[in-house]
């Protein structure tokens, strides 16, 4: 069975009380009802303070494996 999905302006709204309100992402996670994991994820992805940087990281990151996946495949 697949977890369910949830909607973006969720996911954010989730990570405003933490980021806004400084409340703990494991007590949010619990009052939401989603995993810590889950809330973790979306954190990464839509908390405003992260830094162009870090994502660029991120994203260098994934090229990097993916290039690597590539190369292995048509090898």
């Amino acid at each position: 069975m697949s977890s369910p999905r949830y909607p973006e302006e969720f996911k954010i709204e989730a990570v405003k009380q933490i980021t806004e309100r400084g409340s703990p992402a494991a007590e949010v996670a619990s009052r939401l009802g989603v995993s810590t994991h889950s809330l973790h994820q979306s954190w990464k992805c839509f908390d405003p303070t992260r830094t162009k940087s870090a994502k660029s990281a991120d994203q260098q990151s994934e090229i990097r494996r993916l290039e690597a996946e590539l190369k292995r495949v048509t090898e």
